[in-house]
């Protein structure tokens, strides 16, 4: 999975990204003028992997993983290509997510890039930006189709999803908000629209903030999301980002003192699974425990193809085990005594925390 970070210049978003990915970037490389984004890797926390890691001592451990693209701030006009403005909107045309960085913070050393501390104007500027964007994109489409000398059928078909997304721009709505079918959407898979993908708001909190959940606009920001249905968490890098580097024993305890309950990754990576519909299935044994990412209501054969396309092609029966069941039963020996070893088909549907083994044959 591939996620975006965006937002205004000076919210903390580089912070978060080194807090995430326990990179080094420089977060006063945006504000001096460097353009290029920041990307890194952040493996995704998970308690499972630690305890069948425990258990079969593999040669190898893959925890799931998200990859994550910090982009220069964006400031109004970014969409028309003003600033590095249409560099930034490419770095993240491919990403299946965008994790928007909202500054709800007063530091009279490091000045809002707007001159005011306001949350709602600056997601409602930032949701412009994308929108116009969107908009550009679809006004040198429609232009082009309409200039064709043969337009086929499949250009009309095209075009009309093209003009009903048009309609919805300018009447202020995000593309994610506009009432498609599954046809039209597949009509526009190319375009990867910005304003189409899904967004998580992250709200960056001083101490205070975050210890008393009392913060500048924090019952609009709330409302806000609420009435679009965007998740919403709420962080304070710059701190959390220190107690990252402590020694583990102090950390937790820091951690405690500010009410901290999940690190950034553990409350991101939560909220986006859960927001986009994905589930985690395991394979374990002595070569290797990995975390396989797939989405909700996968089949046991689609499954097997996001280890290899073999596997898929050849798939002969699931082995299933609970992880919840091995956690409580401690051996597949005693899972088989009790019953609780399955053999699947094809059509089974993966649950999250599903311990699977593929037989299959080419």
């Amino acid at each position: 999975m591939k996620i975006g970070l965006v937002g205004l210049p000076l919210v903390g978003k580089t912070t978060f990204f080194n807090l995430l990915t326990n990179a080094h970037a420089e977060i006063s490389n945006f504000s001096s003028g460097k353009t290029a984004a920041n990307i890194g890797t952040a493996k995704i926390p998970d308690h499972r992997i630690d305890f069948l890691s425990a258990m079969y001592k593999p040669k190898k451990i893959t925890y799931a993983q998200i990859d994550f693209i910090d982009v220069p701030g964006l400031g109004s006009g970014s969409s028309s290509g003003k600033g590095i403005g249409n560099q930034f909107l490419e770095d993240i045309r491919k990403v299946d997510a965008l994790v928007h960085i909202v500054r709800a913070f007063e530091n009279p050393d490091v000045l809002h890039a707007d001159g005011s501390i306001d949350p709602i104007r600056d997601i409602e500027n930032i949701s412009l930006e994308l929108l116009f964007a969107d908009l550009g994109v679809i006004d040198n489409r429609i232009a082009r189709i309409q200039s064709t000398r043969k337009v086929t059928k499949e250009n009309l078909e095209e075009l009309e999803v093209l003009k009903k997304c048009k309609n919805g721009l300018e009447n202020g709505q995000l593309l994610h908000q506009v009432k498609l079918t599954e046809t039209e959407k597949e009509l526009l898979k190319s375009f990867s629209f910005l304003s189409e993908k899904p967004t998580i708001l992250v709200i960056n909190v001083d101490e205070i903030g975050l210890k008393d959940k009392s913060y500048i606009q924090r019952e609009s920001i709330s409302k806000y999301a609420a009435e679009r249905n965007i998740p919403m968490i709420e962080v304070c890098a710059k701190t959390e980002m220190e107690i990252s580097e402590l020694p583990e024993e102090d950390r937790v305890m820091f951690m405690e003192e500010l009410g901290i309950e999940k690190s950034g990754i553990d409350m991101l990576s939560s909220t986006a699974y859960t927001y986009m519909g994905l589930i985690s299935f395991l394979t374990a044994g002595e070569d290797e425990v990995r975390a396989w990412t797939i989405k909700k209501d996968t089949d046991a054969k689609r499954a097997a193809g996001k280890i290899h396309s073999d596997i898929e092609r050849g798939f002969i029966r699931a082995e299933v085990i609970k992880y919840n069941d091995l956690h409580e039963y401690g051996s597949t020996a005693k899972l088989r005594e009790k019953g609780l070893f399955h053999l699947e088909g094809k059509e089974y549907i993966i649950h999250d925390g599903d311990i699977i083994n593929f037989r299959f044959n080419v």
